[in-house]
């Protein structure tokens, strides 16, 4: 394989969008870690299977959203491998059934070693992850992807949320403690909040493909107030969590992302072109990761 067909498929890995998928996963093993239950074999596995699922979901939107118009020549963001050619749709689909079947197989490691051979609980968890492989690959693909119904936002809020970080959580643990809602829908709703950053540079482009976004949906105006609400709600929910336990002032280390997250607002309200608002995507996956791990530090300290 040559250099330029290997940086095209590192384009369409999207590794920028990684710090945001391990996001929850560092949540879930901080939270894990703070009640003195972990395992660094366990964290390394929810690792892999979390960064082969993120690939596949990548990949799964990128052949999606250029089979059904979404990727078309007038859209002003970042160009993808199967719109332009670069890389054609089978081999786009020959890939995602590679990660499709890493994240299976790691995910079957993680399971054996988490749960040895309490198969009640291997079922279960197996279960969700194929429902995450599945959920993946018909954001955009398939014959009804649900991303173009606006339906992507609470899928992005269940599986970067609650089932991210109260999955690693359990697999450290095996225990549920409801309290961790609140660090799960702080994750979810700056998680959420990208994907709201992206549909909001997209919403011209998405409007003409029929991709139904919230921002579509709402108008630009409305999309933005809609996306101050993620921030708050995300910032409210880390207070709550920490005023439920009671935490010292180390637990409060995460308050320092907050001017980074208010950044993210006022760049979505006050930038219109597609071109300058692409990188606050980046900008608030990398302080979503920045303020989990503050997060934990502040709690294991």
């Amino acid at each position: 394989m040559s250099d330029s067909k290997i940086k095209h498929w590192l384009e369409a890995f999207r590794l920028r969008t990684l710090p945001l998928a391990l996001s929850s996963i560092f949540m879930g093993n901080f939270l894990a870690k703070w009640e003195g239950k972990f395992s660094w074999s366990i964290l390394t596995l929810s690792v892999c299977t979390t960064i082969f699922l993120q690939i596949l979901s990548n990949l799964a939107n990128d052949y999606g959203d250029s089979i059904h118009g979404a990727d078309s020549a007038e859209r002003e963001g970042p160009s993808r491998a199967v719109q332009t050619g670069v890389i054609t749709k089978k081999q786009m689909k020959t890939a995602m059934f590679l990660f499709a079947g890493l994240s299976l197989i790691s995910g079957l490691l993680l399971l054996g070693v988490a749960f040895a051979d309490r198969w009640p609980l291997i079922l279960v968890f197996l279960t969700l992850g194929l429902v995450a492989i599945y959920a993946a690959i018909t954001y955009t693909a398939g014959k009804n992807p649900y991303g173009y119904r606006g339906l992507g936002d609470i899928s992005v809020l269940i599986f970067f949320g609650i089932v991210g970080v109260f999955g690693s959580y359990f697999l450290q643990t095996r225990q549920l403690d409801w309290p961790i809602i609140w660090p799960a829908l702080s994750c979810g709703f700056l998680a959420t909040g990208v994907l709201n950053v992206n549909n909001i540079r997209d919403i011209e482009s998405d409007q003409k493909a029929g991709k139904i976004s919230i921002p579509v949906r709402l108008g630009r105006d409305k999309a933005v107030i809609y996306h101050f609400c993620l921030l708050s709600l995300a910032m409210l929910s880390g207070m709550i969590f920490i005023g439920l336990i009671d935490g010292s002032w180390s637990s409060f280390l995460f308050i320092l992302t907050f001017p980074l997250i208010v950044k993210n607002g006022l760049a979505v309200k006050n930038k219109k072109k597609p071109a300058e608002l692409d990188p606050y995507l980046k900008q608030l996956a990398v302080t979503t990761l920045l303020f989990v791990i503050l997060f934990g530090i502040g709690l294991v300290w």
